[in-house]
């Protein structure tokens, strides 16, 4: 993750966003079409720069590699060398045996299926052939229908100048980073600018009208047309290639790495103390997790307090930017200080920070105190801390929640709907009263 996997997909991301965002500083309906798409491809780049930092930062390899001696050690001390003695030698085997495949197929997925769209759709047409070759042409059908169906709101997003250029970025990474031995042999040293040019020239593929185009007719007829498209013939190289060359070895040392894993869970569980606290992975179900409001320094000499204010938001303001521009009411109630009961010494609370261990799928999660009331809700991490996936340091790994203050004070004052503060039990803390007396 910190030398391999991460600095591949951050690459093939910043090189698709640096495309994106200049298009849509450029051009306000290109802007209004790919900014939820930009927003989702920026929120795991971001994700990954910071789980690499974190992960850097607190020294995670080397920690863990002071846990599993200790676990040697254990192995050796309980006489269970039989049980568990080639663990950490197995692991060693099937992660430099995966590593250039596991490579290739976070190239692949990142440039094929998720960041270039005409490759994207390209390939769910690859899967459409794979149907008839597999299950003949009535089920055929029934997807071709579905596919139709699924991709005419996908063009109403799509721009073909902005994803020519991205392509174009994207395939010329793709053909000289991902592993050589991997690629078709058309596609190593490719030039990338001539090959965007014919395929978004002469390609079906560039509109819907083009896709209803090539999907009309019998199951004879439609495989022939879309053989004969220079943007699925593209995609068909790389998927065949992909699926031959780098899938079933990636899934077969996968597969061993899955087993070895659940023993080596199950020697750590065996050989550690009663005492132990061995938490489980998260895992879909209701969990609870506890922490501190708490700042942290994510650098030398710097350090960050654990509450946002609005004065930040207005710092950051930069009119008619599309990531920081601000309502001007909102400027208004700051400029006049006007925040109601909401304030905290003359300043409007936004978000804090605090101890808790979350991850994906805790956004929009409550935030409560240790009287059950609700102060925030969870969003996002720190930047250093979404590594906590994979390692949590007590020192960098912190949530991030919008302050309750915040949300009530947008309700009432910005947005003017007394009807739901009515309609809420909202406690003050009045000056000089103890908090935890709810009052």
């Amino acid at each position: 993750m910190v030398n391999d996997l991460n600095p591949a997909r951050i690459e093939v991301r910043d090189a698709a966003l640096k495309v994106q965002d200049d298009f849509m500083r450029k051009d306000q309906a290109i802007k209004i079409q790919y900014a939820s798409k930009y927003a989702g491809v920026a929120n795991y780049w971001k994700k990954w720069i910071g789980e690499r930092k974190g992960l850097i930062k607190a020294n995670a390899v080397g920690a863990k590699q002071v846990f599993e001696k200790d676990l040697t050690d254990k192995i050796i001390q309980a006489g269970k060398q039989a049980e568990y003695g080639n663990l950490l030698a197995d692991f060693a085997t099937n992660y430099a045996a995966i590593k250039d495949y596991a490579i290739a197929r976070d190239y692949y997925t990142e440039v094929v299926l998720r960041n270039t769209e005409i490759l994207s759709f390209g390939y769910r047409l690859f899967q459409l052939e794979q149907v008839y070759n597999s299950k003949g042409e009535q089920a055929f059908n029934d997807r071709k229908k579905n596919v139709m169906e699924a991709f005419e709101p996908l063009y109403k997003d799509f721009n073909a100048q902005v994803d020519e250029k991205v392509f174009e970025k994207l395939i010329a990474i793709y053909s000289k980073k991902s592993p050589q031995q991997f690629l078709p042999e058309s596609v190593i040293g490719i030039d990338a600018t001539q090959l965007a040019t014919d395929i978004f020239k002469s390609s079906r593929l560039t509109s819907y009208a083009g896709l209803k185009e090539l999907l009309s007719g019998d199951a004879k007829t439609v495989l022939e047309r879309l053989n004969q498209d220079k943007g699925f013939a593209f995609v068909k190289t790389l998927a065949e290639a992909y699926n031959k060359n780098v899938a079933p070895k990636y899934d077969e040392i996968n597969l061993k790495n899955m087993a070895t894993q659940r023993t080596y869970m199950k020697a750590i569980l065996e050989l550690s103390p009663k005492s132990a606290r061995i938490f489980p992975d998260a895992n879909s179900t209701l969990r609870v997790t506890y922490g501190k409001v708490k700042g942290y320094k994510p650098s030398d000499a710097v350090l960050y307090t654990p509450f946002t204010y609005l004065d930040g938001v207005i710092e950051k303001y930069v009119p008619g930017d599309y990531e920081f521009d601000v309502p001007q009411k909102l400027i208004d109630l700051y400029n006049a200080k006007d925040y109601g009961k909401y304030a905290d010494n003359g300043k409007m609370p936004v978000a804090f920070i605090a101890t808790n261990h979350t991850t994906g799928g805790n956004s929009g999660s409550p935030a409560l105190d240790a009287n059950g009331n609700l102060i925030g809700l969870n969003f996002d991490r720190v930047w250093e801390g979404t590594m906590s996936d994979v390692y949590y340091s007590p020192d960098i790994c912190r949530n991030i929640m919008v302050d309750t203050r915040y949300i009530l004070f947008i309700i009432d004052k910005y947005a003017g709907a007394k009807n739901l503060i009515e309609e809420m039990k909202i406690i003050y803390n009045q000056p000089n009263t103890p908090k935890n007396k709810g009052k």
